[in-house]
């Protein structure tokens, strides 16, 4: 399941439902156990009202909660001929579907989203019609899919992608095939946002590992992390490292210690917790070596985002350890106004002057950095004159505007603008601006007006 940050929790099931079948609904239960159905996937049977093939049907992945506080996720489809689907749910129930269509992927795994508010994820098959062996896909929150990258299996590119694709420092996205590369053990790759895709390395089974089932972690120290299924020395499974300059070291073999009680075959993506430590299970077999473990890269505490980005006056919430004592809390070095719930919780307020960047909390003990910089959004409320030609000063006012790098009229470059605080702007109508909306971008996002701007003779 998924914590909203309504403080409820949103899953699902594999199966059940409002069908006979039974494939599948989205639940949410609230800290007191209060259950409700949001949804009954129902892949076109004909259960009363319930006859849309669009949404298919086995949600095998929990919903995430996107940065506009819509719940998004993919189910896989059930027949032959449906391959799964992209969908958006908001917390009351409305569900929105986005089929995919095998050229641009089937068995589409979790997305997750980029810091410029779309999707990017996997889909373990589909794609090149030679191979079928999977795509690296792009989504909107409005449920537009394109194929970013088409694999192309052995002894190549990789083959079934798997896991979730995690975003680097550097805006590229990372992730892992199970089988393919030059040894046909499974690869890592990165590719960028517009679909420029890059091999990283191929599997070699000993020591490096095989089958690299859960995808990577981004580590606050910058590099990734992740498990192979298998392989390493003790044919267990491994945990390793992997640079974003491309260096992949093994960092424990399992089935180290006698009678593989430290475990063995790795199944779960390592997740960081915010005292600095690794988390993960491992599978076993039938003989043991199922466990819960941790794993110390000796890397520090950190302050956890539940939500990476907001606007001016909207509340931020933060988890991390030892928050009682928290002296201040500032966004890029502007301190903001703090409120201290629990030693692992705090919410704060995003300042006037906010930069896009990392938010620091000073507690008792020293200072907390988020591992994930805050998208400090901008808006518009309002611009004065309304109308006027090339050449005119407009005064844009609104929040956020401190860091802005474009104002556009129309579409229409504006050449000089002048940031004058964090909630006005001075621009000038530019050659070539059209009547339409005027659209302010800075690092944290676009705002754009909500009437247009009137370009007069």
């Amino acid at each position: 399941m998924t914590l909203g940050t309504d403080g409820d929790l949103y899953g699902t099931t594999g199966g059940g439902g409002v069908c006979d079948q039974g494939v599948g609904t989205i639940f949410k239960v609230t800290p007191a156990g209060a259950w409700t159905k949001l949804w009954d996937f129902t892949a076109g049977t004909p259960c009363g009202k319930y006859k849309n093939l669009k949404d298919e049907g086995y949600p095998y992945y929990p919903p995430f909660e996107g940065q506009d506080g819509n719940f998004y996720g993919t189910d896989a489809g059930v027949y032959s001929g449906t391959y799964g689907v992209f969908y958006k749910i908001t917390p009351k129930g409305k569900l929105s579907a986005y089929p995919f269509t095998y050229t641009n992927g089937a068995l589409p795994n979790l997305p997750t989203q980029g810091t410029d508010g779309n999707f990017y994820g996997t889909a373990q098959v589909g794609g090149d019609k030679t191979c079928i062996c999977g795509v690296v896909y792009k989504a909107t929150s409005a449920g537009k899919i394109t194929v970013l990258h088409k694999f192309t299996g052995y002894p190549s590119d990789g083959y079934r992608p798997t896991g979730v694709l995690v975003q680097g420092n550097d805006g590229d996205f990372y992730g892992t095939t199970y089988y393919g590369g030059s040894n046909n053990l499974g690869t890592l790759f990165k590719i960028s946002s517009t679909g420029t895709f890059t091999l990283i390395h191929s599997f070699t089974g000993y020591p490096d590992g095989a089958y690299p089932e859960t995808g990577l972690t981004l580590g606050t120290d910058g590099n990734f992390y992740g498990t192979t299924l298998v392989g390493g020395a003790n044919n267990g499974g491994t945990i390793y490292r992997l640079t974003p300059a491309g260096v992949e070291t093994v960092l424990y073999s399992f089935c180290a210690i006698a009678g593989c009680t430290d475990g063995l075959y790795p199944q779960t993506p390592l997740v960081q917790h915010t005292t600095g430590k690794f988390y993960g299970n491992t599978s076993g077999n039938s003989l043991g070596g199922s466990v819960f473990y941790s794993f110390d890269m000796g890397l520090g505490p950190f302050a956890q985002l539940v939500l990476w980005s907001g606007k001016v006056g909207t509340t931020a919430e933060i988890l991390g350890q030892g928050l009682t004592g928290t002296s201040s809390v500032s966004f890029s070095g502007v301190p903001a106004t703090f409120k201290v719930v629990s030693d692992t919780y705090l919410t704060a307020t995003v300042p006037v002057g906010a930069n896009t960047g990392s938010v620091s909390v000073v507690t008792s003990t020293g200072t907390l950095t988020s591992s994930h910089i805050f998208l400090v959004v901008p808006t518009i409320k309002t611009f004065s004159p309304s109308s006027g030609p090339v050449g005119t000063p407009v005064t844009i006012t609104g929040s956020g505007l401190i860091q802005a790098t474009a104002v556009t009229f129309g579409g229409g470059k504006a050449a000089a603008f002048t940031v004058n605080s964090d909630s006005q702007i001075t621009a000038t109508v530019p050659t070539g601006a059209r009547t339409g909306k005027i659209v302010v971008a800075t690092p944290g996002g676009k705002a754009t007006s909500a009437t247009n701007f009137t370009v007069t003779p």
